[in-house]
């Protein structure tokens, strides 16, 4: 991370409290922790697909230029928001091409790009959402964790401190969202949902 946390949450708050150029000199520190959340929502997108990693960047910074009532808290924080904005914005675009009713060019996606669960058959995004959707309604942090970690690449500590519990509640909470995303999705298959 090129510039300090300290840097970051200076900006940060100062935005919160309406300074627009803080927006500006923030974007620069945070665009590689971006785009690389960006490359991971797109690495399973058909060739030509017309949403690219550069676009979701600039989508989801437009869509930032309008948020007013958050209280930025620090760099993990402002990670989870933007994290939760590529979800909406990848949903968005995969829902308004019609992907989820023809099933032809859906997003593939892995549920865990770190420990991969070989057993587990790729995914499109928009039954991931309707999943996680579900998960929410039983249990809402454990659908949050997913959210920060396989779309914000938030690490464990910074899942954490979003959601001010500790890292092993954390851990317990992706490791069991996981097994019942990937049994929700087997089933939904087999359903045809």
């Amino acid at each position: 991370m090129g510039a300090s946390s300290r840097e970051v949450t200076g900006l940060l708050r100062a935005w919160g409290e309406g300074d627009e150029d803080a927006l500006q000199k923030l974007i620069p520190l945070v665009y590689t922790e971006l785009r690389a959340a960006a490359r991971r929502h797109m690495a399973g997108e058909r060739q030509g697909h017309t949403l690219q990693t550069t676009a979701l960047i600039h989508e989801t910074y437009l869509r930032l230029v309008y948020i007013r009532q958050v209280k930025w808290q620090n760099r993990a924080h402002f990670m989870a928001i933007c994290a939760q904005l590529m979800r909406r914005i990848l949903i968005d675009f995969a829902r308004s091409r019609g992907y989820q009713k023809r099933g032809g060019g859906a997003t593939h996606v892995d549920l865990d790009e770190a420990v991969v669960v070989t057993s587990a058959p790729d995914t499109d995004l928009v039954a991931l959402d309707n999943a996680l959707k579900r998960l929410a309604l039983m249990d809402a942090r454990k659908s949050r964790v997913v959210e920060l970690r396989f779309f914000g690449g938030l690490d464990i500590k910074e899942a954490a401190e979003v959601l001010k519990v500790s890292p092993d509640t954390v851990m317990r909470d992706w490791k069991l969202a996981k097994v019942w995303l990937l049994r929700e999705l087997r089933g939904g298959a087999r359903r045809g949902a």
